[in-house]
């Protein structure tokens, strides 16, 4: 692994590593969680669902497996329409391509130095076990609904491997979507036009594109909380809950009003019927 490349053989690779693979001439990469004996969690899109953007990228952005055509992979079957967290052979999760580790903990310089976001972070990683554990556990429960720039395969892997959420969901942990809202900032940047000469607009440009890399980053992030991965599902659960219990809450209250009114005259009879009886007895 050089200074400007994370490229690994295979034989480097450890369990708890998060590692990437890019994707489409190197338009973007697939992040997921190396957790051993050649298998790899990852979060995916899965075939026919939106990312959300609105975008070109939601043509551009397909399953992440590998599609094997008529011949499924023997390891991993048919994954070509699954989406969500799932686990693949390393093979799969390559998809032909070479594999990369992402660095954690690196300083500000070195940062900097990688040209493109989603390689490397300020953050810190948590022990392997615990990587291994956050992604086996949203491989059995889920990491909600896929979104290229909000809740992303990078997202994923840094969950994993470093316990934290951002509370602002706008922009979520991705190093690549930051750097695109940079990029984007840079070049929709009012101040920017009233710079003069080409090289001082370039200068200007790659200093703010620097700076808001810098900010965005999960180690430098302000808005940033660990929460347990179990908490996290529970959240996840409660808010799809929030999100469907008016239509389960019409449909109970519907139910409840054909059904008590009947169950209430039943009780009135019977209550008519036994009361002389148990008076007389009495």
């Amino acid at each position: 692994m050089g200074f400007l490349s994370n490229k690994i053989a295979r034989d480097e690779v450890k369990p708890g590593d998060h590692i990437y693979s890019w994707r489409q001439a190197y338009v973007y990469a697939h992040h997921g969680i190396y957790v051993g004996e050649g298998q790899v969690n990852h979060f995916t899109r899965g075939d026919g669902q939106e990312t959300g953007t609105g975008t070109f990228l939601d043509n551009l952005v397909v399953s992440s497996s590998l599609n094997h055509g008529d011949t499924p992979c023997p390891n991993c079957g048919d994954r070509t329409k699954v989406g969500g967290v799932i686990s693949s052979c390393l093979d799969c999760f390559l998809a032909g391509g070479d594999l990369y580790v992402f660095e954690y903990s690196v300083s500000p310089a070195i940062f900097l130095a990688k040209p493109r976001g989603g390689t490397c972070t300020l953050g810190a990683s948590d022990p392997p076990e615990e990587v291994i554990h956050r992604a086996n556990f949203l491989l059995r429960n889920g990491f909600g609904v896929y979104n290229v720039f909000k809740n992303n395969c990078e997202d994923f892997a840094i969950y994993c491997k470093t316990g934290l959420l951002v509370a602002n969901t706008d922009v979520g942990r991705s190093g690549q979507a930051a750097t695109m809202v940079a990029a984007a900032s840079v070049v929709l940047s009012s101040p920017l036009r009233f710079v003069a000469g080409f090289g001082s607009l370039a200068v200007a440009g790659y200093g703010m594109y620097c700076a808001s890399r810098l900010v965005s980053d999960i180690g430098m992030r302000w808005d940033v909380s660990k929460v347990p991965v179990e908490r996290l599902v529970a959240d996840m659960d409660d808010l799809a809950g929030m999100e469907t219990k008016p239509e389960e809450r019409l449909v109970t209250d519907m139910a409840g009003m054909e059904t008590e009114p009947e169950e209430r005259l039943v009780a009135d009879m019977a209550g008519m019927e036994t009361k002389p009886e148990e008076k007389k007895t009495s």
